[in-house]
């Protein structure tokens, strides 16, 4: 993937990964659209980019809010922008047990974390493809690979998602479609934070694995890298990224490690 000349929406720009990987790829002579509800952290982020020579769009937009979708994809149609690579980095993670957690907060984190991210894809797939192809991204999770305390929807709406656009994937490779499943592990960013707990609520902590994470720049680094080479996946974190190595290889020991963690 060349980026030089391409236009990228991004979702998920206004913080964390979404923004480093903005920000990074304001490097590379591309126009960028920058898409989450936080109109004002876009701007701010747009402003960055424009200092690094990359033209931006500010679009805000609710990934949980149908209407919020489609009167984003109406204002890009409008304009007749060509879309040349779609990377999905909005979502939230839950902190709560499956035996606590009311179906409305499993609802909410499917409406944000799946339904949104493929309404916006399916919007956006048939015009690549008349354009004759593109790149997508969506941002999974190690729990994606394998289940997590406490994480339950957040988990099941990662393996989702892999499902799905593999389907897409294995679907569109004669219309030039590229696709990459981001899997980061520990990121140091505000998503335990955000996560929402079973009333719904924001959890309001930063776990202890996120707060020793990888920065959010280092991971915009590697993402950007393994999409370039169009990765089909992009591990990125550190050590607890072998968890997804032996549950691939080693599923016995998975499963003693994992009875061993504590809820927290």
């Amino acid at each position: 993937m060349d980026f030089s000349g391409k236009t990228i929406w991004i979702t998920g720009a206004s913080s964390g990964i979404g923004k480093a990987v903005a920000i990074e790829l304001s490097n590379k002579n591309c126009k960028l659209i920058l898409s989450g509800r936080n109109k004002e952290a876009l701007i701010e982020v747009s402003e960055i980019c424009k200092k690094n020579s990359s033209d931006s769009l500010v679009l805000p937009f609710d990934i949980g809010d149908e209407k919020s979708i489609e009167s984003a994809i109406h204002e890009i149609k409008e304009k007749k922008i060509m879309i040349d690579c779609l990377y999905h980095f909005a979502g939230i993670s839950q902190r709560s047990l499956v035996s606590e957690t009311p179906l409305f907060v499993d609802r909410k984190v499917f409406e944000i974390n799946f339904f949104g991210t493929i309404a916006l894809t399916k919007a956006i797939l048939p015009l690549m493809i008349n354009n004759g192809g593109g790149q997508i991204a969506v941002t999974s999770s190690i729990v994606g690979k394998f289940g997590f305390p406490l994480r339950s929807s957040y988990s099941a709406t990662k393996h989702a998602l892999h499902g799905f656009f593999e389907s897409l994937r294995a679907e569109n490779k004669q219309n030039n479609i590229f696709v990459s499943v981001i899997i980061p592990g520990f990121v140091k960013t505000n998503i335990s934070i955000n996560a929402i707990t079973k009333e719904g609520n924001a959890h309001g902590k930063m776990d202890d694995g996120q707060d020793t994470g990888i920065s959010a720049e280092k991971s915009a680094k590697a993402i950007v890298k393994g999409l370039k080479k169009n990765k089909k996946e992009i591990l990125v974190g550190g050590k607890e990224l072998l968890m997804v190595h032996i549950r691939r290889f080693f599923p016995g020991m998975y499963y003693y490690l994992s009875s061993k963690i504590k809820p927290t």
